[in-house]
């Protein structure tokens, strides 16, 4: 697998991950939604273009996804109950910003595979 493909692979895979655990959080075990609302429908504006390959949505959505990394890290600090939760949208974010950063520096770079 090139690498290219691994940081898609990432940044994709992460996005969902990420909107399946907001949803299990909000929708199911503390159901808010409100809150669900909140913060799935931005996850879904740059999906077209993230499955399309795009470099331009996956900068984007590298400064898209720090909200998500801040919101888990103040639920992990201030939420014992929801810590574990908390921990995974810290991780989850992680992935997505580090295989968005590299998808985009790499696509635009020449010889990409």
């Amino acid at each position: 697998m090139s690498r290219l493909r691994l940081a898609h692979a990432a940044t994709l895979g992460g996005i969902l991950l990420l909107l399946g655990l907001l949803v299990l959080w909000y929708g199911v075990l503390q159901p808010a939604p409100i809150w669900l609302t909140l913060f799935a429908l931005p996850l879904l504006l740059p999906l077209r273009g993230l499955i399309r390959g795009r470099a331009y949505t996956h900068a984007w959505t590298s400064f898209l996804i720090l909200i998500y990394f801040i919101h888990g890290v103040v639920e992990a600090w201030a939420n014992p109950g929801a810590r574990l939760l908390a921990l995974g949208e810290i991780l989850l974010s992680v992935s997505v910003y580090t295989g968005a950063i590299l998808f985009a520096r790499w696509a635009r770079q020449p010889g990409a595979n």
